[in-house]
């Protein structure tokens, strides 16, 4: 055991870096991520890596065992569950907690891009707007998508993580092999624009994962395809203390 460490809870590559980055500045860092793919490309850059998906009560018990002295959470945008939780955990143990939010994307002018706030709501878009769906929203919502009765008779494509995990979810709800690209993004507008035409998408469904998560490419390789594009949009969350800056990360942590 590491004592008087910082927890960076990450489940994103600037999150990654953002440990890098921490660990560079003579921080001692435990980074936390919910998968063995995670944990092998953080391995390296850190003190110690913790793969789980854990509860409000294993983050209670990792912050007291590993005597953590602030919380860094670079979780997903999207990973509403996991910010409450460490938040929770970290107000309970009187520990300081800051959120690193990556920038969103600012969106076209494009009549054919539709927000919506949910998963299931963007399955019920997607299939008035086409019959061939290409899902670029990682593995986390397939299930609102494979059982939602307006694409039961659409062509739905899976982009997903290389990992196992993911690759089980989709055999547990009966993917085909044919309409799963496995592979780690983010992606250029021309691989972007490859994969749409070579799977013959109508529609395209993504989150907002800003220019890291290569939001702005899909956009692009969209538009110059002319495909419509369903966006669901970011949950809004009260952090308290955020910023996209490393700088203010490492600012907040050393108390200046």
């Amino acid at each position: 055991m590491i004592e008087n460490m910082i927890l960076v809870v990450a489940g994103t590559f600037d999150g990654r870096k953002l440990a890098t980055y921490l660990k560079e500045k003579d921080i001692a860092v435990v980074i936390s991520v919910t998968s063995g793919y995670g944990g092998l490309l953080a391995e390296q850059s850190v003190d110690e890596v913790i793969v789980d998906r854990m509860t409000e009560s294993d983050f209670t018990r990792l912050l007291r065992v590993n005597k953590i002295e602030a919380v860094v959470d670079a979780s997903h945008p999207y990973a509403v569950k996991v910010s409450e939780n460490i938040m929770r955990a970290a107000h309970a143990n009187s520990i300081k907690y800051i959120r690193y939010e990556r920038k969103a994307t600012v969106l076209p002018d494009y009549s054919k891009l539709y927000l919506v706030n949910s998963a299931i709501q963007a399955a019920e878009k997607a299939a008035q707007l086409g019959d061939t769906v290409f899902l670029a929203t990682g593995s986390r919502t397939l299930q609102d998508f494979k059982n939602s009765e307006q694409l039961k008779n659409k062509r739905v494509i899976v982009r997903i993580l290389p990992d196992a995990s993911s690759l089980n979810l989709c055999i547990d709800l009966n993917i085909l092999p044919k309409d799963i690209i496995a592979m780690q993004g983010p992606f250029s507008v021309e691989l972007n624009k490859a994969m749409f035409k070579d799977c013959n998408a109508e529609v395209i469904v993504t989150k907002d994962g800003g220019i890291t998560g290569g939001m702005d490419s899909k956009m692009a390789a969209a538009m110059q395809l002319g495909l419509s594009v369903v966006m669901i949009k970011r949950p809004t969350i009260e952090y308290g203390n955020v910023t996209n800056s490393f700088e203010k990360i490492y600012d907040f942590i050393k108390g200046e």
